[in-house]
Order: C-alpha cells, then structure tokens, then sequence
C-alpha cells in the first residue's frame, strides 16, 4: 500500500514539474491574477489522476489484494473473539452460584 501511494505521489510529482514548466513556458495559460500556484496544482491533479490509473493498474490490484485480505483476518479475529465470548457466557449460565451466607 506504502508502495502504491509512493508511486502515485512520484506521478503527480512529475505531473507538477511538467505543468509548471509548460505554464511558464506560455503553453498553457496562467490562470487569472495570483490563482497560478493553485491553477498549476490543479491542472497537475487533473492530469496525474488518468495516469495514474493506467499506469499503476497492476499495483493497485496488488494493494488491493493486501486490504481485502487484512480484512478478511480482521472479521475472522472479531468472530473468533465472539465465539469465545459466547463460550464464556454459556460456562456462566451452566454453573451454579456459590450460595449466599444466610441472616440468621
């Protein structure tokens, strides 16, 4: 998962440095006023993010793979827990309590 968010944030990084250099270069526009830092970051998002989702296709089938897999651990150890709760309480009910001293 470490791996994937790396991989994408590299992928915007590139995206950014492209971007910014395009801008300044006059091949894209400045935005309007002072919005350029915000319009760069943005035209950087917008392009990184269909990149990112054919390039890095494989590593989030993988990332993926690992989420699922520690959920499914996850409800298997809350059930487990459950069960095991269960055990004890049914052991409760089926034991008789100590007596109670007696006023005499």
């Amino acid at each position: 998962m470490l791996r994937y968010t790396l991989m994408r944030l590299g992928i915007f990084a590139g995206c950014l440095l492209v971007v910014w250099g395009l801008v300044y270069a006059g091949a894209f526009p400045r935005g309007f006023g002072d919005s350029n830092p915000l319009w760069v970051l943005l035209l950087s998002l917008v392009l990184s993010a269909p990149i990112s989702f054919v390039v890095l296709r494989k590593e989030r089938d993988r990332a993926s793979v690992q989420v699922s897999q520690r959920v499914e651990r996850m409800k298997a150890n809350i059930e487990a827990n459950r069960s095991q709760e269960d055990e004890v309480a049914e052991a409760a009910e089926e034991t008789p309590a100590p007596a109670q001293g007696q006023a005499s």
